[in-house]
């Protein structure tokens, strides 16, 4: 029958981010006060953390306790179905999930955008494939070409004008929460 939650959890991360920081279990026990034993069943997936064990797991990886939570929850894959949508002379191919939105453009010479609809306090990223884009931020003005791709921070107002007919991937990605 199994542990109960042990489908929602998968403490087995514990293993991996231990390895990757070039520890053993004594070593990861003696940092977090934890005992051996316990720390053999979380990597073994053989019970669930805790609070209080979380949250020393997390600080001795140098993560928070949701961050480590995060880790630990098990997922599943999610499946989408891309959708269309005309904005102007903007043709977009759109993916949309709870953390990122990533945009396939098309989009004739002289065409423009400004203040999408799409924004959120976002990172935008905008690579060109094809042809040759103008993106103006409030202080800086960035002409890409082919192969070129620039990030910023989506909160600031900005547009784009397309210099040579183009294909372009934005992609928008949901900013961690800070506090």
């Amino acid at each position: 029958m199994g542990i109960p939650h042990m489908d929602m959890y998968n403490f087995s991360v514990v293993r991996d981010l231990r390895k990757r920081d070039g520890m053993t279990i004594a070593d990861l026990s003696e940092r977090t006060g934890i005992s051996t034993a316990v720390i053999s069943k979380l990597e073994r997936n053989q019970t669930v953390a805790e609070l209080k064990t979380l949250f020393r797991l997390a600080r001795a990886f140098g993560l928070t306790a949701s961050e480590m939570l995060a880790l630990v929850e098990s997922r599943t894959a999610q499946a989408k179905r891309e959708t269309d949508r005309i904005a102007g002379d903007f043709h977009f191919r759109q993916i949309e999930f709870a953390n990122s939105q990533c945009y396939y453009a098309e989009a004739p010479k002289g065409a423009s955008r400004s203040n999408p609809d799409a924004h959120r306090d976002d990172c935008e990223v905008c690579w060109v494939l094809e042809g040759q884009v103008r993106i103006d931020l409030p202080y800086e003005h960035h002409i890409l070409a082919a192969g070129d791709c620039l990030q910023f921070d989506a909160v600031f107002e900005h547009s784009y004008e397309v210099l040579e007919d183009c294909r372009i991937i934005i992609q928008h990605i949901r900013k961690a929460k800070r506090f």
